[in-house]
């Protein structure tokens, strides 16, 4: 909410609690136990971004942040406590929307190409172990390497099956390609087929400045992404999230600490993202927090508890909402003291027991100011968001798609010449040569049964020597026939996997 100021008012105590634009890029902690008010939280923080023309990115895990693209109702309870806070400036009103859906049901669909994603992220989501992940990594440079393009699953699926066929010949250059370690990929590869992940995979790939973009009244659109089905596979939806955060922090220019951020991205089930990562990977999520801010994008974690967070992560948020956790055993307790610890000590506020008292919509509240210093904690109820608590109809939903701008752009997969293709064509040459030179063998078998059967009819030895001599000719010429269209089909498959 933006108030007579034209502050960022997310919350009030005995005073207002205010946002300062240009700190919300320091990234930012939704937590608290289940219907505590997170999701309200975020609706909050979404629309009030966007008043200020900053687009925003989230995921609905529920089905119900919808409700961002409708004014609130004239609901009571809404009113009553509008009245309560003194919030004389409240007004109902939507936010710009833009839907996405990975499975092309809810929103546009949001695909991204194989060569994209790369093996790190790709191994994560094949549940592959370490000696897989690196045959995955040499199947990756071998087409990065010969100018294959791995757009979607079939592209993938076809390289490893090249690379697992033809291993032999490459491992000088790119080391053993373990025919365990192929299987191993190619059952992933089946797996994720099976759960309908391959519309994800290809072109038209997601272009990022469809994220960042504003409507006509200069309000940030609020991108959601429909993650309710889709949270069914947990490990998807949290390896979507971060390649789009490594995406942006790629591929975005760099922008210091601008006067407000060019892009709010909340990150919902965070605890998702961390579960079982290798080291590898949290390392790379630590580094993306960690500079991305100077790409000018706010980061937000939301997740029912801040140890959920790894350590790394959780000293770069500068932002914190603590909704109530509720502590019935002593881990439950041990996750009280580690929130309390996460805030600015307030005198007049005993962290560790208002934690577990605060009611629904309230929270435990501190913001960076204007010098980046995180602000005493105070308890706070959270101000009711402008739009509509809850989702919207299927209707309204598919009225809000076919308005959008970027309506028709992701709606028609397009299928180009890609590493399947090329594959394609070239495996089956193959088979075809192979094919030929058995007909080749089976015919000598054959002629050298005849010249055997005739040999025995002959009388003349200067016959047979002459007939002998004649047969070892054309038997050489054929061979070396052979041996040559072997070594074309051969330099053609090197030249397409030979350096670029």
């Amino acid at each position: 909410m933006i108030d007579a100021s034209g502050n960022l008012l997310i919350g009030k105590s005995d005073k207002e609690l205010n946002m300062v634009p240009k700190m919300a890029n320091r990234h930012g902690l939704i937590a608290g136990a289940t219907g505590t008010g997170k999701t309200v939280s975020l609706q909050v923080l979404a629309e009030t971004f966007s008043a200020i023309g900053v687009p925003c990115f989230l995921s609905d895990v529920k089905g119900d942040l919808s409700g961002i693209a409708k004014a609130a109702s004239d609901n009571p309870k809404i009113a009553s406590r509008v009245q309560d806070m003194k919030l004389s400036y409240y007004t109902r009103r939507a936010s710009p929307v833009c839907f996405w859906d990975l499975y092309g049901e809810k929103g546009h669909p949001l695909r991204t190409t194989i060569s994209e994603m790369g093996p790190l992220l790709l191994s994560r989501l094949l549940n592959l172990n370490e000696i897989q992940s690196g045959v995955l990594n040499l199947i990756f440079r071998m087409a990065d390497d010969n100018g294959l393009l791995l757009l979607d699953l079939k592209d993938l699926r076809k390289m490893v099956e090249f690379a697992g066929e033809n291993r032999s010949q490459y491992t000088t250059e790119y080391g053993h390609i373990s025919p365990a370690s192929v299987g191993a990929i190619q059952r992933g590869l089946l797996v994720l087929e099976e759960k309908g992940v391959e519309n994800f995979f290809g072109e038209p790939a997601l272009d990022l400045m469809d994220f960042i973009q504003t409507d006509s009244q200069g309000r940030g659109i609020v991108n959601i992404l429909a993650a309710d089905k889709l949270l069914q596979s947990p490990t998807l939806y949290s390896t979507f999230l971060l390649w789009l955060l490594a995406e942006l922090f790629e591929r975005l220019p760099e922008t210091g600490d601008p006067e407000k951020p060019k892009l709010m991205f909340f990150f919902d089930e965070a605890h998702l993202l961390f579960n079982e990562a290798p080291k590898v990977l949290l390392e790379k999520i630590e580094q993306v927090v960690r500079l991305i801010r100077s790409k000018g994008v706010g980061v937000y974690f939301i997740t029912q508890n801040p140890l959920d967070i790894a350590d790394k992560v959780l000293g770069q948020l500068g932002n914190r909402i603590q909704h109530a956790i509720r502590a019935y055993t002593p881990k439950d307790l041990k996750a009280v003291k580690a929130a309390a610890d996460t805030f600015r000590p307030n005198p007049a506020v005993n962290v560790e027991e208002t934690i577990t008292q605060l009611e629904v919509g309230e929270a435990l509240v501190s913001f960076l100011d204007e010098k980046g210093i995180p602000s005493m904690v105070e308890r706070a109820k959270i101000v009711p968001p402008q739009s509509q608590i809850g989702t919207i109809d299927d209707e309204e939903r598919k009225r809000i798609i076919q308005q959008s701008t970027v309506y028709g752009a992701y709606e028609k997969i397009v299928d180009r010449e890609s590493a399947y293709e090329i594959l394609y064509e070239k495996l089956e040459q193959q088979k075809a040569e192979e094919q030929q030179l058995e007909r080749e063998k089976k015919r000598m078998k054959e002629e050298q049964m005849q010249e055997r059967q005739r040999r025995n009819k002959q009388s003349s030895g200067g016959k047979v020597l002459r007939d002998i001599t004649k047969y070892a000719g054309r038997s050489v010429t054929r061979q070396i026939g052979t041996t040559i269209g072997r070594q074309i089909v051969r330099g053609i498959l090197g030249s397409l996997l030979g350096k670029r």
